[in-house]
C-alpha cells in the first residue's frame, strides 16, 4: 500500500495528473472459504471440547442412576444399561464349538437404542465410569459396553468402579478409587453362559421333538428339577403309621396347664390304636394328680449370622411367605433406593452373597447402636462369623447401610412388604452383633396313677439379642413363659384324653427348603436360585400348592427322560463340579476352553443318539374325556398347554373350541368349578363356579376329585399346624375330615 503510495506521488510530480489509486488484490473465494472452514474446525473442537466437561457413570437400573446421580452432582450424568446390552443371540446356539468355543455376542433385540443413547452421552464426556453390579454378571456387562463405547469413542478413559452399598459414602469412595475390568471375572462369566448355552440348546430341541414344542431344558433347572421329583416319589410312597397320645388338662391357682403322657407304668407308651389310648385315659380317670418333681435347666441359645442370599430367600419364605422372586425383587428395591423425604439412599447393601463377612466400619456402627439403646447386650468385642467352605466371598452380607435408621424410622416411606424384608435384615444384622440369650428351662413331671405325665416352660434369664428381635423370630423361639407349680403340689384334673396322629414322611420341597438344598449341594450361585425356581414354575414343570412345590406330569416326563438318558449333566455332583471349575477359572487355575471340550464332544455325541432311538411322547399326556364339544359334536379332550391343562376339540384346527378342565361340580348350582387365575391380590389362584355372575361360588383351597361321604360336597386339600396336610369338606357346616377317618396321612 505505501509503495502504490510513493507511485502516485511521483506520476502526479512528473505529467501534473492526478492518478487513481488502485485497491489492493481480492483473495479468490477459495482462500476465503479455506480460512473460514479453518476458523470453524478449531472453534468446534475448542466447543467438543469445553463440552467434555464431566463423566458418564453407567449403571444398570434407573431407580439405582437417579439415587447414584444425587450424591455425585452436577460433573457427572448417570444413565442405566437396564442389565446386558450385549449377548449371545436368541435364535441360535452363537458358540462356535469348532473355534476353542468363542462366543458370538450381538446387540440385544430392542435394547440398540439404550446403545445408541449411551454412545451419544459417551461423546460428550470426558471419561466413563462403568459401576455395573458388583458381581460376575455385572463385571461382563462393564467389559462389553466399555468394548462397543470405546470403538465408537477411541481414546475415551474407561474405568471401572464398584461399591457394596449405595450410599454417599460408599459411592465417593468408588469413584475415588477406580480400577481396570477383572478380566478372570469376565471369563468366568463367559464360561457359564457358554455352558449353558451349550447344554439348553442341544437338550431343548430334543425335548421339542420328542414332546412338546417349547420347552426347555438347562443345566441348573435340571439338577432342580430332579430333587423336586425324587422328593415327591419319596413323599407318594411313604405309608403312614397310626398312634395316638394322651393328655390331660390340669386346673392351676391361676392358669390352666396341659401336660402330655410321658410314662405309663414305668415305660414310655406305644400307643398304636384307640382301644389302647381308651384302656390308658380309663386307668388313669378318677386318680389325684401331684407335681411330683420339678427341674431347671439353662440353655444359651446364639445369634444367627447375618444374611446371605440364600438364607434371606429361606427366613423370607418361613417368616413372611415370600416367594424367592419376590424376595429378591424386593431387595433389589431396597438396595438401589429409597426416596426418604429430602435425601435418597440405599437402605441394604448388595443382596448377592455367599458370604457372612461384615465390614470393620459397619461392626462399629452396630456396636454403637447397641451401647446406647441395649447396653446391657453388648458384647465385650465385636461377632464374626465364618463364611462356607464354598463361597466366594466377595462381597459383605446383606445388612443394614445405616444401623440408625431402624424399621420404624423408615416405614412411612417403605410399602408393606418392603418394610417387612428391611425389618427382617435390620433384625438379623443388629441381632447378629449382641450376646447369646440364656433360657431357664423348667420341667415339671405331674403323677397321675401309673401315668406321668410332662410339661416344660421356659423363660429368660438373659433376654440377649432376642431384645431387638420381633419379625425375624418365630413366636415358639422365643421364651415367655414360666410354670407356676411347685413341687408336692396338688392338681385338679379337668380332663384326660387321646388324640389320634399319623406319622409324617418327607416333606415336599417348599421355595425355602430347595433353595436350602440347592446352597447345600452346591447347585448354582446366589443369583440363581430365584431365576431357577421362577422357569420351573413359568414352564409348569412344577406347581405350588400350600407353599409346596409339587411336579407336574410333564416336569416328571421331563425329568424322568433326562434322569435315563443324560444321568450325569443333570446330577447333583456334575452341577456342583461344573459351578467348582468356574470358581478356578475365576481364580486363574483352569483353562476354560479345556473344561468345555472335555464336557461337550461326548455330551453331543449322546444328544445325538438319543434323538435318533428315542421314541416320541407327544400326545402321552393327553386325556380322554367323556365331555362332547358343545361347537360341533366331536369328543373333547384333556390336553397339556403352556399354562397347564385344558379341554380342546379333536376336530382342531377346523373347530377351535377350548375350555378350563372343571376340577369338581359346584355344590350351588351343579355347574363346573375350574380353576381362575386373579390378576391382583396376594392368592392369585382360586377356584369358581363357570357360570359367574349368577353362580358366585369361589373357593381357594384347591378341590379334590374325591365327595364327601357325609354331605356330598367335594373335599378340598389344605393344610394347617395342627392337622398337617389333609382333605377336608369344602361344606362350612360339614366335620368332615379326610385323614381322621380313614386313616389316610399327608397326600
Amino acid at each position: 500500500m505505501a509503495e502504490t503510495k510513493k507511485k502516485i506521488i511521483q506520476a502526479e510530480a512528473a505529467g501534473g495528473k492526478k492518478l487513481k489509486s488502485v485497491p489492493a488484490k481480492k483473495p479468490a473465494r477459495s482462500q476465503v472459504a479455506a480460512k473460514k472452514a479453518g476458523t470453524k474446525t478449531t472453534k468446534t473442537k475448542a466447543a467438543k471440547k469445553a463440552s467434555r466437561a464431566g463423566t458418564l457413570v453407567i449403571v444398570e437400573s434407573p431407580a439405582k442412576a437417579k439415587t447414584i446421580e444425587k450424591y455425585l452432582g452436577s460433573k457427572y450424568k448417570v444413565l442405566a444399561s437396564m442389565g446386558h446390552l450385549i449377548d449371545l443371540p436368541r435364535s441360535r446356539m452363537g458358540v462356535d464349538v469348532d473355534h476353542d468355543f468363542e462366543p458370538e455376542y450381538l446387540t440385544i433385540r430392542g435394547r440398540a437404542s439404550v446403545l445408541k443413547d449411551l454412545t451419544k452421552a459417551a461423546k460428550t464426556s470426558e471419561a466413563i465410569m462403568l459401576a455395573s453390579d458388583p458381581d460376575r454378571e455385572g463385571e461382563a456387562i462393564a467389559y462389553q459396553i466399555g468394548k462397543y463405547l470405546s470403538e465408537k469413542e477411541p481414546g475415551i478413559k474407561i474405568e471401572r468402579i464398584t461399591f457394596n452399598e449405595i450410599t454417599q459414602g460408599a459411592i465417593k469412595d468408588a469413584v475415588g478409587a477406580p480400577r481396570a475390568i477383572e478380566m478372570t471375572k469376565v471369563d468366568a462369566q463367559k464360561a457359564r453362559r457358554v455352558l449353558d448355552r451349550l447344554v439348553g440348546y442341544n437338550l431343548s430341541p430334543l425335548l421339542w421333538k420328542k414332546v412338546k414344542n417349547g420347552l426347555s431344558a438347562g443345566r441348573v433347572q435340571s439338577a432342580a428339577l430332579k430333587l423336586i421329583c425324587d422328593r415327591e416319589k419319596e413323599f407318594e410312597s411313604f405309608i403312614p403309621e397310626e398312634y395316638w397320645t394322651v393328655e390331660v388338662s390340669l386346673k392351676a391357682p391361676r392358669s390352666t396347664i396341659s401336660a402330655d403322657l410321658a410314662l405309663f407304668a414305668g415305660e414310655r407308651p406305644q400307643i398304636r390304636d384307640e382301644k389302647q389310648a381308651k384302656a390308658i385315659v380309663a386307668a388313669l380317670e378318677g386318680k389325684p394328680a401331684l407335681v411330683s418333681d420339678m427341674r431347671s435347666s439353662e440353655k444359651i441359645v446364639r445369634p444367627k449370622p447375618p444374611f446371605t442370599t440364600s438364607t434371606l430367600q429361606q427366613t423370607a419364605a418361613n417368616r413372611l411367605g415370600f416367594s424367592s422372586k419376590k424376595t429378591m425383587q424386593l431387595a433389589q428395591k431396597l438396595y438401589e433406593g429409597v426416596s426418604l423425604g429430602a435425601q435418597r439412599s440405599g437402605l441394604i447393601t448388595y443382596m448377592r452373597t455367599d458370604s457372612t463377612r461384615i465390614a470393620e466400619s459397619a461392626l462399629a456402627e452396630a456396636r454403637h447402636w447397641i451401647e446406647e439403646f441395649h447396653p446391657g447386650q453388648l458384647p465385650s468385642q465385636a461377632q464374626r462369623y465364618a463364611s462356607g467352605s464354598g463361597s466366594q466371598d466377595a462381597h459383605e452380607a446383606v445388612r443394614p447401610t445405616k444401623v440408625g435408621l431402624n424399621p420404624d424410622d423408615v416405614s412411612r416411606f417403605l410399602s408393606k412388604d418392603e418394610f417387612k424384608l428391611y425389618t427382617l435384615i435390620w433384625e438379623r444384622f443388629v441381632a447378629s452383633q449382641m450376646i447369646s440369650a440364656v433360657i431357664k428351662v423348667t420341667t415339671a413331671d405331674i403323677a397321675i396313677g401309673e401315668g406321668i405325665f410332662r410339661v416344660s416352660a421356659s423363660s429368660y434369664i438373659e433376654e440377649g439379642f432376642y431384645a431387638v428381635m420381633k419379625l425375624a423370630v418365630a413366636k415358639e423361639e422365643k421364651a415367655s413363659r414360666s410354670l407356676p407349680l411347685e413341687k408336692g403340689q396338688i392338681l385338679d384334673v379337668e380332663r384326660i384324653q387321646g388324640s389320634q396322629h399319623f406319622t409324617q414322611g418327607p416333606s415336599r420341597y417348599t421355595e425355602a427348603s430347595i433353595v436350602k438344598a440347592l446352597e447345600e449341594l452346591g447347585i448354582g450361585r446366589p443369583s440363581t436360585y430365584a431365576p431357577t425356581i421362577s422357569t420351573l414354575l413359568d414352564r409348569y414343570y412344577v406347581g405350588r400348592q400350600a407353599r409346596q412345590l409339587i411336579p407336574t406330569a410333564l416336569g416328571r416326563m421331563i425329568s424322568d427322560i433326562l434322569t435315563k438318558f443324560f444321568p450325569d449333566v443333570i446330577s447333583t455332583g456334575f452341577t456342583s463340579r461344573m459351578e467348582s471349575l468356574l470358581d478356578q477359572v475365576e481364580e486363574q487355575s483352569v483353562d476354560w476352553v479345556k473344561v468345555m471340550k472335555e464336557f461337550y464332544f461326548p455330551f453331543k455325541k449322546r444328544v445325538d443318539e438319543v434323538m435318533s432311538t428315542l421314541s416320541s411322547k407327544k400326545g402321552q399326556l393327553d386325556e380322554a374325556t367323556d365331555r362332547v364339544c358343545e361347537l360341533c359334536g366331536k369328543p373333547m379332550v384333556k390336553k397339556l398347554g403352556r399354562f397347564g391343562f385344558f379341554l380342546a376339540c379333536t376336530g382342531f384346527p377346523e373347530c377351535k373350541n377350548t375350555k378350563s378342565v372343571p376340577v369338581a361340580v359346584c355344590p350351588k348350582c351343579g355347574g363346573d368349578v375350574v380353576e381362575r387365575k386373579n390378576i391382583k391380590g396376594k392368592r392369585k389362584t382360586f377356584y369358581g363356579c363357570v357360570n359367574y355372575p349368577v353362580c358366585d361360588f369361589i373357593t381357594y383351597d384347591k378341590p379334590t376329585d374325591k365327595p364327601c361321604p357325609k354331605c356330598g360336597w367335594f373335599l378340598v386339600e389344605r393344610a394347617d399346624k395342627a392337622a398337617g396336610t389333609h382333605k377336608a369338606c369344602i361344606n362350612p357346616s360339614c366335620d368332615y375330615l379326610h385323614s381322621r377317618d380313614s386313616g389316610e396321612g399327608e397326600d
